[in-house]
């Protein structure tokens, strides 16, 4: 039996990246993946690649910083397959850079709108299909979090994970008597299109072989290969399933042990 044999799994932030590992997991695993994200054409890609006849999804366009859009995809999942087991928060504002110094705390409000607040409104959009038989909620948050890297920095950015990671605390315990649990997936550097181009820049710029910058991440890490968005999805699939039925406000890092906790 399949991990998500007939599941419903609501799925925010779905691009090239981890969004669709996560997306292809949940069809992988015997589930029914309902897919959100700014950008409709990206949407119809993915759901086209994975399950060509759509039998196994379904997609609207979404932004997590609108209440209404939230509701409305919840509402999709409800009503294309009557039931919402788990929702994946991959969505998240990841591209601004920079420290306390140079910050704009205007961005950082908006950083925060998406990353922090987009989440809580796409999990109260969803909670009343899953208090219907329960579920899961896993936040997608980051090992930046916990642990500031030294190639960029990303302050407003960790910092609103950093508080998404407390929320689920509090979630785990006010959800919990309805059976909902709520777990946080805090990935490293993972292989996929946003580290991909971050080596190819870096190499770029440097006038270095790829080879020599994705060294440097990997000789820091237990094991000798970064883990990749797909190595993420798998984890999360887990966590979306009944398989982790007595896991709840845990923190999972997945990072080839870059550090361990």
């Amino acid at each position: 039996m399949s991990l998500l044999d007939g599941r419903t799994v609501v799925v925010s932030g779905v691009g090239a990246g981890l969004g669709h590992q996560v997306a292809a997991a949940v069809v992988r695993e015997g589930g029914n993946a309902v897919l959100g994200a700014r950008t409709e054409a990206n949407l119809a890609k993915v759901a086209a690649e994975l399950d060509p006849d759509g039998t196994h999804t379904a997609f609207r366009a979404t932004d997590i910083t609108d209440e209404g859009q939230c509701e409305a995809l919840a509402a999709l999942a409800a009503e294309r397959f009557g039931r919402i087991d788990a929702v994946v928060h991959v969505a998240a504002w990841d591209s601004y850079f920079g420290g306390l110094e140079d910050a704009d705390f205007t961005t950082w409000r908006s950083v925060i709108d998406v990353n922090l607040l987009g989440t809580l409104r796409m999990t109260r959009a969803c909670l009343p299909a899953l208090k219907e038989r329960g579920g899961s909620v896993v936040v997608i948050g980051t090992q930046s979090s916990v642990a500031a890297p030294s190639q960029v920095r990303q302050a407003a950015y960790a910092a609103s994970k950093g508080a998404l990671t407390s929320a689920m605390y509090s979630l785990a315990r006010e959800l919990g008597p309805h059976r909902i649990r709520v777990n946080t997936v805090l990935p490293g550097w993972m292989w996929g299109p946003p580290v991909e181009a971050y080596v190819q820049f870096t190499a770029h710029t440097e006038q270095v072989p790829e080879a020599e910058v994705r060294k440097r991440l990997t000789e820091r890490m237990a094991l000798p290969e970064l883990a990749t968005d797909g190595d993420v999805a798998d984890a999360v699939a887990f966590l979306a399933s009944d398989r982790a039925r007595a896991i709840t406000g845990q923190s999972l890092l997945v990072n080839a042990g870059e550090i361990m906790r």
